[in-house]
């Protein structure tokens, strides 16, 4: 009977572990999973910005309306009086949307007129007003 022995003689016994069938298997399976996962997942879920088709409001254009110190009214740099106040006024008023009035009075002018402007401007129909003013004049 033959018994076994250490010597490398009789016997071609390798005790390393042959990897290449291994690595075959690994890398046929690595292609199946990049061919197949694909197909599993067939759409991308992506958030998309929703548009809208709104028309843009178109905002009117200013009326910047002066009184200088000594109680002269001026329409965007044109002097008028009061009867050509209460009627653009009025005419802006009918605008839709509504034009915003800008005034701006001087220093030294007095109350009276800024105030005989805006009751005319509120008898009139215009609904937004704002003071301009100048933090830098003396």
């Amino acid at each position: 009977m033959a018994m076994g022995s250490l010597s490398d003689s009789d016997d071609d016994f390798n005790p390393e572990i042959n990897t290449t069938p291994l690595v075959d298997v690994m890398l046929v399976l690595l292609i199946i999973f990049i061919i197949t996962i694909p197909v599993m997942n067939h759409a991308v879920k992506i958030d998309l910005p929703r548009a809208t088709n709104q028309p843009d409001e178109t905002k009117p254009q200013n009326i910047n309306l002066s009184i200088d110190a000594s109680g002269k009214v001026f329409w965007n740099d044109e002097q008028i009086d009061s009867n050509q106040l209460n009627l653009r006024i009025a005419e802006a008023a009918k605008k839709q949307p509504q034009p915003e009035l800008h005034l701006r009075a001087e220093r030294t002018t007095q109350y009276e007129k800024v105030a005989q402007v805006m009751a005319a401007a509120q008898s009139g129909g215009l609904s937004k007003i704002g003071f301009v003013t100048d933090p830098q004049a003396k």
